[in-house]
């Protein structure tokens, strides 16, 4: 079950101790299929569907009836509470959208940047231990809301050869219009190489387990990548006067994602966290996914004792958790002191699982300490931005001599030949 640590230093000593770094091989594995899948197309995703997801579909792409149809089949009251999160989350990803911006001088010079969406976004979505429809609303809507004209969808079929049928039904009420039945390496493979019958795409979004986030690693470069995510985390920060209750349940909200997922509790109060950890003891083995839970509380996860709040604060930034919960009596006052955190969730009415499903900020965040340089997935995300260039005659006049002399420093004769030759005192 979860320990209680003394101080910092000693969770991060016992968080050094644990195997973190996923199966054996992975890094070997996925580069034989990356290449595998490049050479040879959809065959070998189709063999390698049949090795690793045990079925063999009659077709990767998934045809429009069947998420229609598993649209359809939805009990309308689940269809309306996704209809509604997706209104939320595309009412604030379009409060993130840009505009191009030129700027003109009166001497007819004008700089600036142009906007544009990437032409054609592939988001994953997993279907191992849990499935995620709210992950597909989670990648669908920024690039839709961004302009991204071609969205393609990939996902793990099931024994009907389909992807889960929430998913399908998601992909059909954000009017998706190509998805493929397949997942794990091989289909990020197939995203960012083509096949046959699958085009590239220019960017890879969306989580996966070790393999698919080994293989976004590996294809970086030729296509962009949202990032290598890691297990799921949670920080949250306690001066005492939070609800045991609340505690333990946040804390087990993201335990039970993962085995490898870290579940932190950091508090001023060792009293609270005696009392967190007995209650943790008492509903664990009643849950559902207990032995996940169990993991990952043993693992990653540990409740810290701090003597201060502004030791607490300082705790939170140091680990720069993918989800931040501040559980104080005050928990606004805490928030510009806080420098590193994916999402910050404020009091006691605001759960992680708040902004997992409806509130509207993406849930897509930075894991494994990486909020210290990360943000979370935005409509940025799915967009470029081009530098805008036209100088005046005039300008370049003006100018023209001291660029051409900074290139000299440089000894870059060829540039500095490209402005004089237009000035008129080039030497031949």
């Amino acid at each position: 079950m979860i320990s209680i640590f003394d101080s910092l230093n000693a969770y991060q000593t016992h968080l050094a101790r644990q195997t973190q770094a996923g199966p054996a091989g992975v890094e070997t594995t996925v580069r034989e299929i990356l290449e595998t899948v490049r050479a040879q197309g959809d065959p070998a995703l189709l063999a390698y569907t049949e090795r690793f997801d045990k079925v063999r579909p009659d077709t990767l792409r998934v045809p429009r009836e069947a998420m229609e149809q598993a649209s359809a089949e939805v009990d309308p009251a689940m269809r309306d509470i996704w209809i509604q999160a997706m209104h939320n989350v595309e009412v604030f990803h379009q409060r993130q959208k840009e505009d191009s911006s030129l700027e003109f001088f009166q001497d007819g010079t004008l700089l600036g940047w142009k906007v544009t969406p990437i032409q054609r976004a592939g988001v994953y979505i997993p279907g191992g231990r849990a499935v995620y429809p709210s992950s597909l609303i989670m990648n669908v809507v920024p690039a839709r809301v961004a302009g991204v004209p071609e969205i393609v969808v990939v996902s793990p079929p099931g024994p009907n050869g389909l992807p889960h049928r929430d998913v399908l039904a998601c992909a059909a009420l954000l009017e998706v219009e190509e998805m493929y039945a397949m997942g794990g390496a091989q289909a990020v493979g197939a995203l960012a190489y083509g096949t046959q019958t699958i085009r590239p795409v220019d960017k890879i979004t969306g989580p996966g387990n070790a393999y698919v986030a080994e293989a976004k690693r590996q294809v970086f470069g030729r296509v962009g990548i949202d990032s290598v995510a890691g297990p799921s985390e949670i920080l949250i920060l306690s001066d005492g006067t939070g609800k045991v209750e609340y505690l333990a349940r946040d804390l087990l909200s993201q335990a039970e994602h993962d085995p490898e997922a870290r579940a932190v509790l950091v508090t001023t109060s060792r009293e609270e966290a005696q009392r967190v950890k007995k209650h943790l003891e008492e509903i664990v083995p009643g849950l559902p996914r207990r032995e996940i839970i169990e993991s990952a509380l043993k693992g990653g996860s540990g409740i810290v004792v701090v003597n201060t709040l502004e030791a607490a604060i300082e705790a939170a930034n140091q680990i720069a958790p993918e989800h931040l919960e501040i559980m104080t009596a005050d928990p606004m006052a805490l928030l510009p002191r806080i420098r590193h955190a994916g999402a910050v969730f404020l009091g006691a009415n605001t759960p992680e699982p708040v902004g997992d499903y409806f509130a509207g900020p993406n849930h897509t965040l930075p894991t494994g300490g990486t909020a210290r340089f990360s943000s979370p997935l935005s409509v940025q995300d799915f967009t470029k931005k081009s530098s805008v260039l036209m100088y005046s005659a005039q300008r370049l006049q003006k100018e023209g001599e001291a660029i051409a002399r900074f290139a000299d420093r440089e000894e870059l004769a060829a540039h500095a030949a490209a402005i004089r030759v237009r000035l008129g005192t080039l030497k031949q």
